[in-house]
Formats: C-alpha cells, structure tokens, sequence
C-alpha cells in the first residue's frame, strides 16, 4: 500500500488527525504534519524572534522529509483552504514529482489547483484512488 502524506493549515489539525486515524484503519500508512502547540499557546505566543524562527524551520523540515518519504501527498484543504505554509509543501511535492490530491476541489487559486491530480471527500475515496 502506498504511503499518503499529508498536508494542512494547523487550522485542521483536529481534522486531519480523524482522517488519519481513518486511513490507517483502512490500512494505509500515513504521515502527518506536527503541529506545533505549547501550553502557552502556538508558534505566535513564542516571543523571541530568534527562537520563532528556529521552531518554524524544525516543523517546515520535518514535514519536507514526510513529503520525501511519502508516495502520494494530500492536502486537506478543507472549504478550499490552503495557507502560505500547505502551498510552500504543494509546491516542493511538485518539484520532487509526486502526485498530488486534495480534499476540496474549490481552491480558489488556480495555479494550486491545477497541480492537483484529484479530489477525495473522504478517506475511502483517497483509498480506492492508492
């Protein structure tokens, strides 16, 4: 079975963490983002620029291996959405020529959405197309 990595705005962590559970219990192995959180709060609650910087490049670094490792990438953007950092990972699973899926096909930027080579509602659909 094909690896699936996926992609998403910390917005829908809670959500991916329900379709991930759900494709691994379809037997898909999956690898997701960390979102980073603290008992504080998130990356913005970090107050030093410096230490802001170090903690954005670990997450960005670790999810760039994720996408290498993976054989399909998915990106959970949901209603649409896609942020700054899910375009970024889009655009580095191009370079490296993996296909690409996402969740929602109403993306309102088209130069994201034609990199997608199609659209799973749910895990069952991401499934059937592995």
């Amino acid at each position: 079975m094909k690896t699936v990595t996926i992609c998403s705005s910390n917005r829908f962590a809670g959500e991916v963490g329900e379709f991930a559970e759900k494709l691994k219990s379809l037997g898909v192995p999956v690898l997701v983002p960390h979102y980073y959180t603290a008992n504080y709060g998130g990356l913005e609650a970090v107050e030093k620029d410096h230490d802001k910087r170090f903690i954005a490049m670990g997450l960005t670094l670790d999810h760039f291996q994720k996408i290498r490792k993976g054989d399909v990438i998915f990106i959970y953007n949901k209603d649409g959405y896609s942020g700054n950092s899910t375009t970024l990972e889009i655009g580095y699973a191009t370079a490296l020529g993996k296909p690409i899926y996402a969740l929602s096909d109403k993306d309102s930027e088209i130069c994201r959405d034609i990199l997608f080579e199609g659209y799973a509602a749910t895990p069952e659909e991401l499934a059937k197309v592995l």
